[in-house]
């Protein structure tokens, strides 16, 4: 009986597949015309990272109100705390035959799409068909490959990013400037620094920051996952990272869970620094009366961790018409200048603006940035590279293990 169970399990995966790749296929048959009339009067269901009310309000009042206006296309925007429960959605969907599935657009990176590719979880093949392609530059290795893997049409970018730190100059005139002046400051400053315990995100991104300080710089940690060369560079990590744990805030019995509390925080006076992968946040705070005027941002000395982030399809979405032409209006040249906007996100663009139209072009030109955000050109002098998957998964387990625990 299990075994006529499971047989019928395959098949049910099977056939799931089948009917996937036949309505992908149909897709990648059309025009764009005809997919744009295919995906007219449809929905889209896009799972993304919730926790900034700007991006919030740019995908559902922007991207969203576009779809409407030209394509009747209604957004869905479902809010995630981590963008691993959508991946485990098209999973579970995946492997239990659903032809069609409830996510139709992930917010990815990292490890969550390794683990998509390699699933065969992300339709791939489209990308030459979303006209506004052509505004990219896909031989930039910083757009070619997320976080070590190779793209290779599974995924779209949309934005890029780069960790920044922040203080109030009324309140931390001379803020620490690398890894070790930090971790210095936070012992003369007891219970002024704290950061989000891990998986969070950027919580974890600090960690890495650690981590490649303790490794010598990022060349050291470069390529394939490195056993001997973890262990040696782990050891000495969390040593430090325990170390510096009664000078935390709350003497470390207790981290932020999020980001999004650590600015409420920072905003409550209850630490002196804050940190960000998206400095354009620091700029939107204080905009939104968050954080106080006397706000700056700034890099490190010795490099902080930069990334291009992505939108990804999944093999069983249920709308893929309406996902590719959301994509698409994603990379518009129109749009991508109404997310670099300080008031709106600040973030920095994917595409590149001599290949869009000449009042495009005029706009980005015309971009003030926001006083309190480091310049681009000022962070990307001392940018990183992100690690591979199994560089941020195993540290990330370590720290687990070894400090939060």
């Amino acid at each position: 009986m299990k075994r006529m169970m499971a047989g019928l399990g395959g098949a049910l995966i099977l056939a799931g597949g089948l009917a996937h790749a036949q309505e992908g296929d149909a897709l990648l048959d059309m025009s764009w015309d005809e997919i744009v009339e295919t995906a007219r009067g449809g929905e889209v269901n896009v799972f993304m990272w919730g926790g900034a009310d700007n991006i919030n309000a740019y995908v559902s009042d922007y991207i969203g109100g576009q779809l409407e206006d030209d394509y009747d296309i209604t957004l869905n925007r479902v809010p995630l705390t981590d963008t691993a429960e959508a991946v485990n959605i098209v999973l579970g969907e995946v492997e239990a035959g659903a032809a069609e599935g409830a996510v139709d657009m992930i917010w990815i990176n990292g490890e969550n799409f390794r683990t998509m590719k390699q699933g065969d979880l992300a339709w791939c093949g489209y990308v030459d068909k979303l006209p506004n392609a052509d505004l990219v530059n896909f031989d930039n290795p910083a757009i070619a490959n997320d976080f070590g893997t190779p793209v290779e049409g599974c995924e779209v970018p949309w934005s890029r990013v780069q960790f920044a730190f922040a203080n109030d100059t009324a309140r931390t005139p001379e803020p620490p400037r690398s890894i070790p002046e930090l971790i210095d400051w936070a012992e003369a400053n007891p219970g002024r620094f704290t950061y989000p315990a891990p998986p969070d995100f950027t919580g974890a991104a600090f960690v890495r920051h650690v981590f490649t300080h303790v490794a010598g710089g990022a060349d050291a940690l470069i390529g394939p996952f490195d056993q001997a060369k973890f262990d040696e560079v782990a050891e000495e990590t969390w040593e430090i990272l325990n170390d510096l744990e009664p000078h935390l805030w709350r003497e470390g019995r207790t981290y932020p869970t999020s980001i999004t509390q650590l600015q409420q925080m920072f905003a409550n006076q209850e630490v002196d620094l804050f940190f960000t992968y998206d400095p354009a946040e620091v700029g939107t705070a204080v905009a939104n009366g968050i954080f106080p005027e006397t706000m700056q941002s700034y890099g490190l000395s010795d490099g902080t961790l930069a990334n291009t982030n992505y939108m990804v399809i999944p093999v069983n979405a249920a709308n893929k018409a309406a996902a590719l032409v959301t994509q698409n209006l994603l990379l518009s040249g129109e749009a991508q200048l109404e997310k670099a906007q300080p008031e709106v996100w600040g973030a920095a663009t994917v595409i590149e603006p001599d290949r869009a139209s000449k009042e495009v072009q005029a706009g980005f030109a015309a971009l003030e940035r926001h006083p309190s955000v480091v310049s681009i050109e000022e962070l990307g002098q001392a940018a990183l590279p992100e690690l591979t998957p199994d560089w941020t998964s195993k540290i990330e387990d370590g720290w687990i293990e070894n400090v939060g625990n």
